[in-house]
């Protein structure tokens, strides 16, 4: 079992940043893969970042250049640094967990959903205006 919180949304102007984390406890030592997703109002969830214990990460097109995704292990903290937000950037952001033994996933199929991850948070808000 792993329990993953959210910390971090919050009101920003466009063009601002904000920095989200994700404290994950329970059974961490097989987490390869964590990843952020998104949900904005009336539309469908999207894959943001995934990074893997190897370094592996996969990054949407959409926020490419301007999200950055890393994780601390030693603190099963999972982090995703957002710059030059956009009111697009708008949703429920959730911290998201898939267990493995090795890294036999692809960052890239977890990212798009071709593959389920395992556990999810109960999510964050971030909200830009403009």
């Amino acid at each position: 079992q792993v329990q993953l919180v959210e910390s971090g949304g919050g009101s920003v102007q466009a063009g601002g940043s904000l920095r989200l984390s994700c404290a994950a406890s329970g059974s961490t030592h097989n987490n390869y893969c964590l990843g952020w997703f998104r949900q904005a109002p009336e539309k469908e969830r999207e894959g943001v970042a995934v990074i893997c214990k190897d370094g592996r990460t996969g990054v949407a097109d959409s926020v490419n250049g301007r999200f950055s995704i890393s994780r601390d292990d030693a603190k099963n903290t999972l982090y995703l640094q957002m710059n030059s937000l956009k009111p697009e950037d708008t949703a429920m952001y959730y911290c998201a967990a898939k267990t493995a033994h090795s890294n036999q996933y692809d960052p890239d199929w977890l990212l798009t959903g071709y593959y389920g991850m395992d556990y999810w948070g109960k999510g964050t808000l971030v909200t830009i205006s403009s």
